[in-house]
């Protein structure tokens, strides 16, 4: 049997802890974003980015595991088709924090958490080829041989230089 977590709880016993965060997760996959406060938001974030790598896998070990946490079928259905299609290029933050201002009534510090469903942006995709290439490009660099210009030119601003020092020394 796990340990429970330390220190305080989401409204007072481990169980109890357990059950809102299955209902915020299967709230969540269900609305693809909900408002909560900012301690709850942060409880659930790896909650729901851990069910939906089970989902991204797809089997029926992960689907069973998922359904022990999550009762309803349906949301668990639309967990493994649809979400896990739509983040299954994404390697990790499937989910985003916008902390938004205090509630009215209590003034508790108010969340909005959501998944993030976008594609991965040109930017993202353009670094994965550059890396890939490179990746490919070291051992044919290694091979190639190397040309000696660059010593040259380096050379030739240094001698220059010098006399130009002197000459200033000469004036004097």
């Amino acid at each position: 049997m796990p340990t429970p977590t330390k220190g305080p709880r989401l409204g007072g016993s481990a169980a109890h802890q357990r059950l809102m965060l299955a209902n915020l997760a299967a709230a969540l996959f269900e609305h693809k974003r909900i408002t909560t406060t900012e301690t709850k938001a942060k409880r659930l974030k790896p909650y729901a980015e851990r069910l939906v790598t089970f989902a991204k896998r797809g089997d029926l070990a992960s689907r069973r595991r998922v359904l022990g946490l999550i009762s309803n079928k349906g949301i668990v259905h639309e967990l493994f088709t649809d979400i896990a299609q739509a983040v299954e290029n994404r390697e990790g933050g499937y989910t985003r924090i916008t902390k938004i201002g205090p509630r009215k009534g209590d003034n508790a510090p108010m969340a909005v958490i959501e998944l993030v469903l976008d594609p991965l942006s040109p930017k993202q995709s353009v670094v994965a080829e550059a890396t890939q290439a490179a990746a490919v490009a070291a051992p044919v660099a290694e091979a190639a041989p190397v040309a000696e210009e660059a010593p040259v030119a380096e050379e030739a601003p240094v001698a220059e230089a010098a006399p130009v020092a002197d000459a200033a020394q000469d004036e004097k």
